[in-house]
């Protein structure tokens, strides 16, 4: 009962929020927040009783004067910064045997205990309580069913890895089923097609691989929501996705630091600034890379987490009226901007939507591609298509984009198309180099 009602308390209090119109009224009460947040983790994080050492209350405009941290600091810092007193190797040891076995059911108490996938090269650990859970559960219910609570849903989701947080969604109207990305296609078809899913979330690059066997005919589901999540959703598949399912795709935003954004009911991206303050470090006008201060998270707390995310706001906002941020996409990573030379000598950085844009406007008969930065005047492009001369349009578009940007041309080179390992996460535009 007890879980119950936190997770219904969690749904209505999200429905309540996506009422407002008001940007002023949200970060007033998003400052109420961050204040019971810093107050309750200055109590019981050894870390931040340290960061937070004098500071009784902030503005939100005052967060920048506490550090910033990332997926380093947090590891390096892990035993005192969490407020349950566990400990790294005792988390480690439990993420890692879950991942071997594949039986992510083992917590530690009532804390559930997750790895991150590592992309950006050092593998994470997440801490979760089961109130948490709950209040995650009811977020992410109000935020994504299409009915509410009205009717019966079936969630089918594709996962790397199963968790306890995601079980705390199931109930006698919501049934969830997990999907494990390691097992076959053919496995993952037949399961789809015995159980019908109402709702289908999964990476971009596994729901492809759905609407080519549900173009085929083989994937005979038809559900009412398509949901992506945990890759970069690429235009070229968007629309492939959506024309064998003749639905909108929709996406999560969400990691192992938190619950960021998700789209509404126009399919535009909102980030969820009624769970986080998310800081924009402006990477030019209209992208940036967001700091993430979750007021929800009292087991790992999360302050001024730095993500390297690149994202792009929608201009003019979104028709829906929310007062919350609006995204026009994510593009990526940091990581991930390529890097050349202009006719100064002056090495400038190329953002991935300008590469993704000029390879994907060549041909409509290209299927897949991916495109490298193999070298500092080296790209790699992999494509998958049917038809003739499609390389030498691409390598055309990219020419006249370098030289209409008064960039150094690169050298362009085509291999083949190399599909990824089952685990790994599908990043069409992803750079090789150090800068």
């Amino acid at each position: 009962m007890k879980r119950l009602l936190q997770i219904l308390s969690a749904y209505f209090k999200t429905k309540r929020m996506a009422g407002w119109t008001s940007r002023e009224k949200l970060e007033v009460w998003q400052e109420k927040k961050l204040n019971q947040q810093l107050k309750y983790i200055k109590k019981r994080s050894p870390y931040f009783q340290r960061v937070l050492e004098g500071v009784e209350s902030l503005s939100i405009k005052d967060l920048p004067k506490l550090p910033v941290m990332d997926k380093e600091v947090m590891m390096e810092h892990f035993d005192e910064l969490n407020t349950v007193n566990i400990h790294k190797t005792e988390a480690f040891e439990i993420a890692l045997k879950a991942e071997d076995t594949r039986d992510f059911s083992p917590m530690i108490g009532s804390i559930t205990v997750g790895l991150s996938s590592g992309t950006s090269g050092n593998r994470g650990l997440f801490l979760v309580s089961e109130e948490e859970r709950n209040m995650w559960a009811g977020t992410i219910l109000a935020k994504l069913l299409p009915d509410g609570l009205k009717s019966k849903e079936r969630i089918a989701f594709f996962l790397r890895a199963n968790s306890n947080l995601y079980g705390s969604v199931t109930s006698n109207r919501i049934s969830f089923a997990f999907f494990d990305l390691l097992d076959d296609l053919d496995v993952h078809v037949k399961r789809l097609n015995d159980s019908n899913p109402t709702i289908l979330a999964a990476p971009p690059s596994m729901m492809r691989m759905l609407a080519e066997k549900k173009a085929e005919g083989i994937l005979r589901i038809s559900p009412k929501k398509i949901i992506t999540m945990a890759e970069v959703l690429d235009p070229l598949d968007e629309t492939m996705i959506e024309a064998a399912f003749g639905h909108r795709v929709h996406q999560v935003y969400q990691c192992t630091e938190g619950f960021l954004a998700a789209t509404c009911s126009r399919g535009t991206l909102h980030l969820n600034e009624d769970i986080v303050i998310i800081e924009k470090e402006f990477l030019d006008e209209d992208r940036f890379s967001p700091i993430i201060t979750d007021f929800t998270r009292k087991t790992q707390p999360i302050i001024r987490y730095k993500l390297n995310d690149i994202l792009t706001l929608k201009k003019g906002g979104c028709s829906c009226g929310s007062p919350m941020t609006a995204i026009a996409q994510i593009e990526g990573r940091c990581d991930d901007i390529f890097y050349f030379k202009n006719k100064n000598d002056v090495v400038v950085p190329v953002f991935p939507d300008f590469i993704r844009r000029s390879v994907i406007t060549a041909s409509a008969s290209i299927r897949e591609y991916k495109v490298i930065q193999a070298a500092d005047r080296v790209l790699e492009v992999q494509l998958a298509a049917e038809g003739d001369g499609i390389e030498e349009i691409v390598r055309k578009n990219l020419e006249d984009f370098f030289l209409r940007i008064e960039l150094e041309v690169p050298d362009i080179r085509f291999t083949p198309y190399t599909p990824n390992q089952k685990l790994q996460k599908l990043k069409r535009i992803e750079r090789k180099v150090d800068k």
